[in-house]
């Protein structure tokens, strides 16, 4: 393994944006100077420190909530359009800082400098998104049965959003729900992973210029905290209207469950435990490099990481075969070196992780065929690894967030479905076919559970104009796509009598 990244280097990009050796955790239009305990940034490449944050407490997230919501009020007010001339402009500052933002994306959580600089392009182009939006938040209007009545339904800002992300994608999944609370008219608090907590400040140091500079409410604040003094206390919060989370399946539990006993609305992204097919028709070179990615890409740490391989029993060996050579291929290092393929887990309890659930694998009948070990040094790597499974292997139905990939076998597509969605997750899936009739099956109602489902490619690297989100465990939510916007806003019906007489509906009389 190489580490390239010199420590010049990485002061260049904190400075750069405005990171400083010790940072505040909060805020609400203005820095906060938390009391909380200090959170280390840790390079989980080298296992060394970056900067340090202290973290946010129950009394800085009510600041922020108290914020949010006197942000809300005069941000509503503003046209939609002006509302989007705000995010068009964060998204040209994302542009300035693309390079930065992507490279501390690489530094914090450990993902390839491609996919971090990626990641910061998927922010721009979700800016882009919704600042087309902004111009297109539409209702419709419908002909009333009662005579010279009009009506129609509007949609309206829905109030504070409060927004909980994970660290395998520590900026994008922000920007998929701040871009379109701005210009639906909310205004939003951010808890970002605790692991990446730089990344959370860079961003919003980014939108605090740009809200600044157009005199708008500090719509974008920010509380870097815990479960207990930041997570709870936002899930219960009913100033906080719309509760967007993704995590684990049991957070989203938590989550959601308080949310729905104060009636308030959650958009969960949880687990995924994604699966692909590969039909013995399928063009296997397309399929091999589809599957290295898409398993091995961010060490396995992406929601739509591929962690189930199903293989026709026609070419299992030869496909077999070629993952062996694939994955004795892959050149695990430093994320910013452009020889790379796959950075480290993002901390030792990952580590820890994986390992025990290849314990458990192995004594559920699982054989390893490659990888499986930590690798000795600095930083947290593993080698990514295959395990020829069994169709009864109750591990193989969890999510390990890791580069390990079951191996099935499969007669016909019906065996090959059903396999498939025999897991409590539902959020990506995809087949690998020739044939039309194949891929159809795939894609019908008795086909694929998910919530996406591909044909030819694999199961990550998801666009924003589609949207994106699973059924089952992985909690129901979508984010992006064409309508993602009505999530932050509230509908309303509207009927106008424009006449000089008051008909009721169905007909109902009631004469006076």
């Amino acid at each position: 393994m190489s580490q390239t990244t010199a420590s010049s280097t990485v002061s260049e990009i904190l400075a750069s944006l405005g990171i400083a050796a010790e940072n505040p955790g909060a805020f609400d239009g203005s820095w906060i100077a938390t009391q909380g305990p200090e959170i280390l940034s840790i390079n989980p490449a080298t296992g060394e420190e970056l900067a340090r944050v202290r973290s946010a407490q129950a009394a800085d997230y009510e600041r922020c909530a108290a914020a949010a919501q006197a942000a809300f009020e005069p941000w509503r007010e503003w046209t939609a359009p002006a509302r989007g001339e705000i995010v068009r402009q964060l998204g040209d500052e994302l542009r300035r800082h693309k390079e930065a933002l992507g490279s501390l994306v690489s530094l914090e959580m450990g993902k390839l400098l491609s996919e971090g600089l990626g990641e910061v392009q998927e922010m721009i182009d979700m800016c882009d998104l919704a600042v087309g939006m902004s111009r297109q938040l539409f209702g419709k209007s419908m002909h009333s049965e009662r005579p010279q009545h009009r009506m129609y339904e509007q949609w309206h800002p829905l109030g504070p959003v409060g927004i909980i992300t994970a660290f395998n994608f520590p900026v994008a999944v922000w920007a998929w729900n701040a871009a379109l609370a701005a210009i639906c008219g909310d205004s939003m608090i951010w808890k970002p992973s605790e692991k990446t907590p730089l990344c959370a400040l860079a961003v919003t140091k980014i939108a605090q210029r740009v809200l600044e500079a157009n005199d708008a409410p500090p719509i974008f604040a920010l509380a870097i905290g815990d479960r207990n003094q930041v997570g709870k206390p936002m899930a219960a919060d009913p100033r906080m209207r719309l509760i967007s989370a993704t995590g684990s399946v049991r957070m989203g539990k938590a989550v959601g469950r308080v949310v729905a006993e104060r009636l308030g609305y959650s958009l969960l992204e949880l687990g995924g435990n994604n699966g692909i097919v590969v039909m013995d028709d399928a063009d296997l070179d397309l399929a091999l490099r589809a599957v290295l990615f898409a398993a091995v890409g961010t060490a396995g740490q992406r929601c739509t990481t591929t962690r189930r391989l199903f293989l026709h029993k026609a070419i299992a060996a030869e496909m077999k075969q070629k993952l062996l050579e694939a994955y004795q291929s892959v050149r695990i290092g430093d994320p910013l070196d452009a020889e790379t393929l796959m950075g480290p887990l993002v901390d030792g309890g990952a580590v820890e992780d994986m390992m025990k659930a290849l314990e458990r694998a192995v004594g559920e009948g699982g054989k390893i065929l490659y990888g499986g070990r930590v690798i000795e040094g600095p930083g947290f790597f593993v080698e990514p690894t295959l395990v020829e499974a069994t169709s009864h292997m109750p591990i193989t139905c969890e999510e390990t967030f890791a580069p390990l990939l079951y191996l099935f076998e499969f007669d016909d597509l019906d065996e090959a479905i059903e396999l498939h969605n025999s897991v409590p997750q539902g959020l990506s899936s995809a087949i690998f076919t020739l044939s039309m009739r194949s891929a159809e099956r795939f894609l019908t109602a008795s086909g694929s559970d998910c919530g996406i489902a591909n044909v030819n490619i694999g199961t990550s690297g998801a666009e924003i104009g589609g949207a994106f989100g699973g059924e089952k465990e992985t909690g129901g939510g979508r984010e992006a796509g064409s309508d993602s916007w009505k999530l932050y806003m509230r509908r309303q019906t509207c009927t106008l009598n424009w006449g000089e007489e008051l008909p009721l509906a169905q007909g109902v009389e009631f004469d006076v």
